[in-house]
């Protein structure tokens, strides 16, 4: 898969950096370690997984001495099994020291969201839905965690607030009902801006046909209410479901027909895949 341009990933990397190099630098490495020291380190995964972030790792040790070379990185979207070597560094001993906890962060944390995104598409991808992101991202990280679900066979919802409309149940109370919502949207946004429309029963779904969108969110609905939506909806519109959804209750969920499930505990609540580094001759 195409990896994120660096003027994305620095900006999150230098400030992991930067947070941990503090005032006075890494104490500890620069009096034990000798200055002129080189070593090699293996990167190893402890568990298996879905590889997530390798730039971003790489780009730590860079940052930190640009004479460490990082070399062998496995793709991101790779499996990987206890024991796989992801990547290998070699170059100053310091350096390495140093920039390993920002490298092994990163790298642990979008391959554990990778890891939990390729747990639902495994488990569903008997049928014709996909697995999907929301916007419950940790603050400075969305876009280097949607690029991780991608990594784990997911796919993207929208980035942000400004590139979709999604009209959700508050906006619809505010505004007097789905037809005002909807004819304020449309005053509002551009001809190419998709809208999709937050429903939580079969009646409001049928209010919503139709006045028409780009897709329906169905919000905590059972499979069963699901499959019937599904029905209604005829491929008039995209169908999305989403609600507290686990491995387990994707699969009912997936088999009802919808298109698109979304998983905000993929990046919001997401296991960090455990990633070692190990000295070379070890």
């Amino acid at each position: 898969m195409r990896s994120l341009p660096r003027i994305v990933i620095e900006p999150v990397v230098r400030d992991a950096l930067r947070e941990d190099l503090g005032r006075a630098g890494d104490l500890t490495t620069d009096a034990i370690i000798p200055a002129d020291a080189r070593a090699t380190v293996r990167l190893v995964s402890r568990e298996t997984g879905v590889i997530a972030g390798t730039d971003c790792a790489r780009l730590a040790w860079e940052l930190v001495d640009p004479r460490i070379e990082v070399r062998d990185l496995l793709p991101d979207g790779s499996r990987v099994q206890p024991g796989t070597v992801v990547g290998t560094a070699s170059g100053p001993a310091r350096g390495l020291l140093t920039g390993e906890r920002v490298a092994l962060n990163v790298l642990g944390h979008l391959s554990g969201v990778a890891t939990g995104t390729a747990t639902i598409a495994d488990a569903i991808a008997h049928t014709r839905a996909r697995v999907a992101d929301t916007r419950k991202t940790i603050p400075g990280l969305r876009a280097l965690q949607k690029h991780a679900v991608v990594a784990g066979g997911g796919s993207n919802h929208r980035f942000g607030l400004d590139d979709a409309v999604l009209i959700k149940d508050n906006h619809i109370a505010v505004a007097g009902g789905v037809s005002a919502a909807l004819a304020a949207v449309r005053e509002h946004v551009g001809h190419l801006v998709k809208i999709e429309v937050e429903v939580d029963s079969l009646d409001q779904l049928r209010e919503l046909l139709p006045l028409g969108a780009d897709a329906v969110l169905l919000d905590n609905m059972a499979p069963d209410v699901l499959r019937e939506a599904v029905a209604v909806v005829g491929g008039r519109m995209i169908t999305e479901a989403s609600g507290r959804i686990t491995p387990a209750t994707a699969v009912p969920i997936a088999e009802a027909g919808v298109d698109l499930i979304s998983v905000g505990w993929l990046t919001h609540s997401a296991r960090v895949l455990d990633i070692g580094l190990d000295h070379a001759d070890s």
